[in-house]
């Protein structure tokens, strides 16, 4: 019995973390869909929810990257009078509003999930 030699492009492909990392952080940005980012790196929607999923459970529940910053109060005329309203655009260009004053935990794990969904 001979063996058969296959000819062609391998499919099985290797990601790094930080190349899945990468291509996550591209869903949400402009629009872009779960099918739209997989279509475009030629992957299997299932490949981006498996990533995601398996981050997640990766994830400790601080994220030691997450920074708090000093921030300035500065009148805007589009918010309601007596709201406080903080407004964070992410690295993905994802952005968060949130009214109030939550605790740093909350918010923290709010922009990991927007970071990272």
């Amino acid at each position: 019995m001979r063996p058969e030699i296959l000819v062609g492009v391998e499919r099985r492909r290797r990601w790094t973390e930080e190349q899945k990392l990468r291509i996550l952080a591209e869903v949400g940005v402009e629009g872009a869909s779960v099918s739209d980012v997989a279509r475009r790196h030629d992957l299997a929607r299932q490949h981006l929810y498996q990533w995601r999923s398996c981050f997640r459970r990766r994830l400790p529940v601080v994220d030691p990257g997450v920074r708090f910053l000093p921030v300035e109060h500065t009148d805007d005329e589009n918010a309601a009078p007596g709201t406080d309203q903080v407004e964070i655009v992410l690295r993905n260009g994802r952005m968060i509003r949130i009214a109030g004053n939550p605790a740093e935990a909350a918010l923290a794990r709010i922009i990991r999930i927007a970071e990272t969904a």
